[in-house]
């Protein structure tokens, strides 16, 4: 059936709620989706592409015929639309891998035993804890029991190898008791485990109850050196608990869901609370959403299919944005449950901070992913909500004029992608339309040149074969009015502001033509645009000093006789310095374009005379 066919069906479709399921010419269902109005919905599709975002023109292009389902309530239908997802898991819906299993902590069997996390527990004779819903909150309980008792995260077994060299880093910061080494005895180090299983079976408050004791039964025996021993790990017990407590949420139980997006990819972490502190973490790498996606409807369908697949739904769900459809969710949610459900989006206060730790897990393992870090993913996501932009931008152009009393004007161009200097793209410029101190004019000028060159090879890439996502110059609202006239020009819809400075010559403030947005209270966004500011200003100023000391041996070569500045110009060319046309014989001063015999003697017997 072909995109004609299709809409027509569409346009025949009833003006009630229901569930649509778009199926390819193999008649396997490609998509599921429901709809208040079947009709408006459905037709959507098959309209203009214009503005469907990149996945759904995808699944557009493959769809042969479609089914519908029609039902009382646009509630009804989302259920049903969950219910037929989970069943038939069709390509272009977003699906979410069950993989939530039980996880162990295992205590080995050996002399020497030894407490590693596991996904299974094995027929081996090893003690296993557990099990436990969560992997992430065990692997960290290892992690931890390991650093507070100052146990070997190494692969070395022993008793084969103790005394067979030198403790490593953890032993030194005292994270391990080195029984490589021969640091510790068998019976203290079978102490430590014995305390670090009441650690993991008991948790922190019973764990430091019964630390306590011991201690205090140390002292009265005058075993002053067990009684420090105890205390130490009492101390690092609480350092952990604090460490949590950071992130203690006075909600008891609440779940915050973060999305992030990049190259086509988008990232979703959930952080979930129990009993008011941090108990699980996981995130989900959702591949080919396209270059601009419908986020609030990507939060929406996450969502639908995390809690077909998760059991347990709290109280309330933090959120990092809209989500299409809240009301039919909670109400979803609310039935699901058995009690009332809410979803929240926070904008300050603890909430807002649990917010951003799971953003920062998303944009952690998106980076990851793609090969980069996730501090500059989450820099230029905060950076895009500062100034209202539309998406992070990938792509930030910069310039900065540089001068001496109105002479050697030049300009600096660098280029930030995602969040680091790219500096094959970095370009330089030399005003030319005037002399003397105007950066205005300068600025106007050199964004005029760099949209031309880009329309002499649009789109090619790397320089000026790539417009930007983002403007950012270094100097105040001046300077963005004297650069917004080319952009209309042109009819280019970029992002323009300017970085400015305080007295000091640091960054201050982001302006566009009306106000100021102060940047220092986000933290990452800061960060980002005074590197950008330092790099395009140390950029700008020493293609200024270099042009400024070519010129000033220029001058010096046209005092002698014969030398003129084409002269000039072509011996610093050739040589690069006054140094090296110094050391030139005459043969060689000969050899440079546009010298005579007399010009070259002229230029040997001035250097050699002064000498």
């Amino acid at each position: 059936m072909d995109i004609n066919e299709l809409r027509y069906k569409a346009m025949h479709l009833p003006l009630k709620p229901g569930v649509y399921i778009m199926k390819n010419r193999n008649d396997e269902i490609i998509y599921i989706g429901k709809a208040k109005a079947l009709k408006n919905r459905v037709s959507q599709y098959f309209g203009s592409d214009r503005n469907h975002p990149e996945k759904v023109r995808q699944m557009v292009a493959n769809v042969d015929h479609f089914d519908y389902i029609i039902c009382s309530t646009e509630f009804e239908a989302l259920v049903l639309e969950c219910s037929l997802i989970k069943q038939h898991k069709p390509k272009y819906n977003i699906l979410l891998k069950d993989d939530k299993g039980y996880s162990y902590i295992r205590i080995s069997n050996d002399k020497w035993r030894r407490i590693s996390f596991e996904m299974n527990m094995a027929d081996d004779g090893a003690k296993y804890l557990g099990p436990y819903m969560s992997a992430w909150y065990a692997k960290n309980a290892v992690d931890e029991a390991k650093k507070i008792f100052r146990l070997p995260s190494c692969n070395k077994v022993f008793p084969r190898d103790i005394g067979k060299g030198r403790p490593c880093l953890n032993y030194y910061i005292k994270q391990c008791s080195a029984p490589c080494a021969g640091k510790i005895s068998f019976e203290d180090y079978n102490e430590s485990i014995e305390s670090a299983m009441t650690f993991l079976r008991s948790g922190d408050s019973d764990s430091i109850k019964f630390m306590t004791e011991k201690m205090n039964e140390a002292a009265e025996n005058l075993e002053f050196e067990l009684a420090a021993k105890f205390r130490d790990r009492i101390n690092a017990v609480k350092k952990i608990s604090e460490k949590q407590n950071v992130v203690e949420n006075k909600i008891k139980e609440q779940d915050a869901i973060s999305v992030m997006t990049e190259n086509n990819d988008a990232c979703v972490a959930v952080i979930r609370f129990r009993d008011g502190r941090l108990f699980d973490k996981e995130d989900f790498l959702i591949k080919n959403v396209g270059e601009d996606p419908d986020i609030p409807s990507m939060r929406a369908e996450f969502i639908q299919q995390y809690y077909t697949i998760r059991d347990r739904i709290p109280p309330v769900i933090a959120l990092d944005g809209e989500a299409e459809d809240m009301e039919l969710l909670t109400q979803w949610l609310s039935e699901k449950r058995g009690l009332s459900v809410r979803f929240s989006i926070p904008q300050k206060g603890e909430n807002m901070r649990i917010i951003e730790m799971s953003r920062e897990n998303a944009a952690e393992r998106l980076a990851q992913s793609h090969g980069h870090l996730g501090h500059e993913l989450t820099a230029l996501d905060e950076l895009a909500k500062l100034l209202r932009l539309s998406k992070a931008p990938r792509w930030i152009e910069s310039y900065d004029i540089s001068h001496h009393a109105g002479s050697d004007n030049v300009a600096g161009m660098v280029v930030f992608k995602d969040g680091r200097p790219y500096k094959k793209s970095y370009r330089r410029f030399e005003i030319k339309g005037f002399a003397g101190q105007d950066d205005y004019g300068s600025m106007n000028e050199v964004m005029e040149r760099r949209i031309k060159e880009y329309y002499k090879n649009p789109d090619s890439g790397l320089g000026f074969g790539q417009l930007p996502d983002l403007i950012l110059l270094d100097g105040g609202k001046g300077q963005v009015s004297a650069v917004r006239p080319v952009l209309e020009k042109y009819g280019l819809d970029i992002p323009l502001f300017g970085m400015v400075k305080d007295n000091h010559h640091r960054t201050r403030a982001i302006t566009d033509e009306g106000h100021e947005i102060a940047i220092q209270s986000k933290r990452r966004a800061f960060t980002l645009v005074s590197s950008i500011q330092d790099e395009v200003h140390r950029f700008a100023i020493g293609y200024h000093r270099q042009k400024h000391s070519k010129r000033s041996f220029s001058s010096s070569l046209t005092e002698i006789e014969g030398i003129g500045n084409t002269r000039a110009k072509a011996l610093m060319t050739t040589f690069k310095s006054l140094k090296r046309i110094k050391e030139a014989e005459i043969e060689e001063l000969l050899g440079v374009k546009g010298m005579t015999l007399p010009a070259a003697q002229a230029v040997y017997d001035h250097f050699h005379t002064e000498e």
